[in-house]
């Protein structure tokens, strides 16, 4: 077996408090107004140029002149440091922390408590997406922060390496890789370059999907005919098959209490929804209100599936479970959710686009590597 490279342990902005923050909540579609006061030090104009983005990507926060701003943020930076400040127009502080690590890392992490505090919603800044390309004329996994930034490679494998899954911390993922002549699952510890081949039951093994808690893993096994869902352990021990159907079961995601999973089906013909509990039993359709649909991600906050939908073309769409059909937001394929269950990464087949599902407003974050899709989107 093929040794992968190691790979430099992922950064993560460590912090120290400076005194404990407020939290404050805003209305639902309101955006807050701020100013960047400038932040000085030899690090402040890229830590600048990066905190811009995140807060202009999150959408519950606008940049702008003073005289408009409710709060003001400021800081300093430097020497792998970054004391930031966010103080309301009373003169408060209601935000002041330290951070240390790379320019990148400390935007990242001042933004995400930015927004917090500001809303009391999580923020995304800080998080890490993976993807397949075929860059190199081979489909490979990639890794990259949110936003596109610091792509790096993760396999080199020379055959056919799709479906990738991050882990709710990111810490590891889990791909389809075909380095046996058959589909397998592997799985890579990503600060050490680790890799092994955790699930290798004769036939298909394919589209892996970490639970909540990051224990187990939900997967199409075909060792028994066709492709049925099964959840095994995380190392790839203990499966236990869910379905017994006539048709290929696929693309599961978990629901967030890790009780049930949804999945796609093309049993009856065309692939439609299910859910099912994580430890099996009886299933049951979701109504979508479209005859063709796959690649479904239950949301973090439970309320939503986004899934992929062909009509004419194929597009985003969102369905709400407490009722009606799937709403269409979009052209595009292969859809995740963000942390915060509002931004949702999906690919156009040569970008990766990040969609604020609230705003409507898209940011092309991956393009120029070929064929680009299958993004996931680790939890934190």
């Amino acid at each position: 077996m093929k040794k992968l490279l190691l790979l430099p342990c992922l950064l993560v902005a460590s912090f120290a408090y400076a005194q404990e923050p407020m939290t404050l909540t805003i209305k639902k579609g309101e955006a807050i107004n701020v100013a960047l006061k400038g932040l000085s030090g030899p690090d402040a104009a890229a830590i600048t140029k990066v905190l811009e983005n995140d807060l202009a990507i999150s959408g519950t926060v606008n940049v702008g002149p003073a005289e408009r701003a409710t709060y003001t943020i400021s800081g300093t930076a430097g020497a792998a440091t970054l004391q930031g400040t966010v103080t309301s127009n009373d003169g408060s502080a209601v935000l002041n922390k330290t951070y240390k690590g790379n320019a990148r890392a400390l935007a990242h992490q001042f933004s995400d408590d930015i927004v917090e505090t500001l809303t009391g919603k999580p923020g995304i800044a800080n998080t890490k997406i993976a993807f397949s390309s075929a860059r190199s004329g081979k489909k490979e996994i990639y890794v990259a922060d949110y936003d596109g930034a610091n792509v790096q490679q993760i396999t080199r494998d020379n055959v056919i390496s799709v479906a990738p899954a991050l882990s709710p911390d990111g810490s590891k993922l889990a791909y389809t890789g075909y380095q046996s002549g058959y589909a397998d699952i592997y799985l890579v510890e990503l600060g050490s370059g680790a890799r092994n081949r955790i699930i290798k039951f004769p036939g298909t093994n394919s589209g892996a999907a970490f639970s909540p808690d990051g224990g187990k893993i939900a997967c199409s096994i075909s060792k028994d005919g066709n492709p049925e869902l099964y959840v095994v352990s995380a190392n790839g021990g203990g499966a236990n098959r869910l379905t017994k159907t006539k048709g290929v079961e696929s693309s599961p995601s978990w629901s967030p209490d890790g009780r049930e999973i949804v999945y796609s089906s093309d049993e009856g013909g065309s692939p439609q929804l299910f859910r099912i509990g994580s430890s099996g039993g009886a299933r049951s359709a979701i109504s979508t209100g479209f005859g063709y649909c796959t690649e479904p991600c239950w949301s973090p906050d439970g309320r939503k599936i986004a899934l992929t939908v062909r009509s004419g073309g194929f597009s985003i769409a969102v369905k709400d479970l407490n009722g009606g059909p799937a709403q269409i937001l979009v052209s595009g394929q292969d859809p995740v959710w963000g942390p915060n269950s509002r931004h949702l990464i999906y690919s156009t087949g040569t970008t990766l686009m990040l969609l604020d599902t609230q705003t409507k407003k898209t940011f092309p974050i991956i393009s120029g590597l070929g064929q680009v899709a299958e993004p996931t989107w680790a939890r934190k």
